[in-house]
């Protein structure tokens, strides 16, 4: 479903207790506010346990750029991932969308599988491109991020 701007602050709870890259709360509030069409809540109840955050790129507006994908850990293992991302997809400020892309850093391996499991249910590509080297993010410990573009989807 698309999310409001009251599952912000449970999206950013589900990311802290989880090894994702941790935004402030503002940015999920912000994604909800002004990018609901492009992202993805799941809930079991009334509880976030799964989100997608995501844009279509101004100067790409065939792509929707995948930034974060949050799993609950009571949910990890049943395709939820999966199934936010083909919802995505499909929803009406997509329709124009070719290509998903996101950036995943080398040793995020169920991240990579989901990207190329995203490709083989649309028999599509998944083309792993070099994006960020990891001299650009300050201190020590970031790897470099590749982008995994899948498509086109139509």
């Amino acid at each position: 479903m698309k999310p409001t701007v009251n599952d912000g602050a449970a999206m950013w709870e589900l990311v802290n207790h989880s090894t994702l890259d941790q935004n402030s709360a503002y940015k999920y509030i912000m994604m909800c506010e002004f990018f609901a069409e492009t992202c993805v809540v799941a809930k079991d109840e009334d509880r976030v346990v799964g989100f997608i955050t995501a844009f279509i790129p101004p100067t790409k507006p065939d792509v929707v750029f995948v930034w974060q994908i949050g799993v609950d850990a009571s949910q990890r293992g049943r395709g939820l991932a999966s199934q936010m991302l083909n919802e995505l997809v499909k929803r009406e400020g997509c329709k124009d969308v070719q290509y998903v892309e996101a950036t995943v850093t080398p040793s995020n391996k169920a991240s990579q599988s989901l990207f190329k499991r995203l490709a083989r249910d649309h028999n599509t590509e998944c083309e792993v491109l070099e994006c960020f080297p990891e001299e650009l993010f300050p201190g020590d410990n970031h790897e470099k991020e590749l982008t995994f573009r899948i498509g086109p989807l139509r």
